[in-house]
């Protein structure tokens, strides 16, 4: 199901978004037709609105945090498949000159190198 988001552009971050916002929506109807004084209805207007604040700064910094640790995890592993391919590189070059080596050694005797080498 997640998938099938995705691909229509809708994400969980957006998901969640559009479930802060409809609640917000609702709740300020709400409020607006409760039979409430109009101070009574501005402070918990104020109220709510201090608490999709917080909300929503708890929301963007475990976000941040995830982002950030995410991008270092993909570092690492950046960095370990850098060295891996490296040392494979490395290895392959070494081979292919005691390849190299061994060829140019049988080409001056008269024996010709098996093609199972």
């Amino acid at each position: 199901m997640h998938m099938a988001l995705e691909r229509s552009g809708c994400s969980c971050g957006g998901g969640i978004i559009s479930f802060v916002v409809g609640g917000l929506i609702g709740a300020g109807v709400g409020l607006l037709l409760a039979p409430k004084t109009g101070k009574e209805t501005r402070d918990q207007i104020k109220d709510m609105a201090e608490g999709v604040k917080e909300t929503t700064e708890d929301y963007y910094e475990r976000v941040k945090k995830t982002v950030v640790s995410a991008m270092e995890n993909g570092q690492e592993l950046l960095e370990e498949k850098k060295d891996l391919i490296t040392s494979a590189v490395q290895a392959g070059m070494e081979a292919y000159e005691k390849k190299r080596k061994k060829r140019g050694k049988t080409a001056e005797g008269s024996v010709e190198p098996s093609p199972y080498e």
